[in-house]
């Protein structure tokens, strides 16, 4: 589940605002786990595609906390971390050692579609008008974020059919 504690009936421009906040943060946090771990994997290419998306999700963040800060100044959020979890961060377990920029672009793209999903079933028990037209406004920005995805996937030339297996190591005998 990816929010506890949410009432979406009862959320209010500010809290969805939070929320929204809170989305990116968090997507750019694991995006900034998954560069590190490509760059530790030497896999520059996979590495410098997160870092990319760190930056969009760095530069929608912002947008959203400026806005927050516009309408509701300094008024103290009551939505914090805690109550969400993985709304468009990428999955733990879509980072692979040895990771292509393609198997980079793919995670990032299931990601876009997650956050879509959500803000899509999260609309109809939207109340307030207000709330209901930024939840939908940011279900469109994901389709927005998934055609860049694909824009950077069509860059690529194809890959040679590898699989993740490829690079286990075998087991030890037990001689």
């Amino acid at each position: 589940m990816p929010t506890q504690g949410f009432d979406f009936a009862k959320l209010t421009l500010m809290d969805a605002l939070d929320l929204a906040v809170l989305v990116e943060a968090e997507a750019k946090e694991r995006y900034e786990e998954f560069a590190y771990q490509m760059e530790q994997h030497r896999t520059p290419e996979a590495a410098r595609f997160f870092r990319y998306m760190v930056e969009n999700e760095t530069k929608h963040g912002e947008q959203l906390a400026q806005r927050r800060q516009e309408l509701f100044g300094s008024t103290k959020a009551v939505v914090n971390g805690t109550m969400l979890f993985d709304v468009e961060a990428p999955d733990y377990d879509a980072a692979r050692a040895f990771m292509t920029p393609r198997a980079a672009m793919a995670a990032a793209l299931e990601s876009e579609k997650k956050a879509y999903a959500f803000f899509s079933s999260a609309i109809p028990a939207i109340k307030d008008p207000q709330v209901r037209a930024l939840f939908a406004e940011l279900r469109d920005e994901e389709l927005e974020h998934q055609d860049l995805v694909h824009a950077e996937l069509a860059k690529l030339p194809e890959e040679a059919l590898v699989s993740d297996e490829d690079f286990v190591d075998p087991p030890n005998s037990p001689d």
